[in-house]
């Protein structure tokens, strides 16, 4: 995993994967979710990965938009 620039400071996340249409996201207390086609979709998919590259907002926008529509738990 590729840790999350957080260049706004403040972010849950703290790294992410990205593969061809999915990213992984691990959050700062551990948990760590993979999120693809399935859930939430690929529009959002694409959306979480650019904001990963950028490093800033990738937590707003899964806390506003996705929630808990992730394809699985990753361990």
């Amino acid at each position: 995993m590729k840790r999350y620039a957080n260049l706004g400071g403040d972010s849950g996340v703290v790294a992410y994967a990205i593969a061809p249409g999915r990213i992984t996201v691990r959050f700062r207390g551990g948990e760590t979710y993979v999120y693809d086609a399935s859930a939430p979709g690929a529009l959002a998919v694409a959306e979480m990965q650019r904001l990963a590259l950028a490093g800033r907002g990738l937590s707003t926008y899964i806390s506003q938009h996705v929630r808990e529509n992730y394809a699985r738990k990753a361990r």
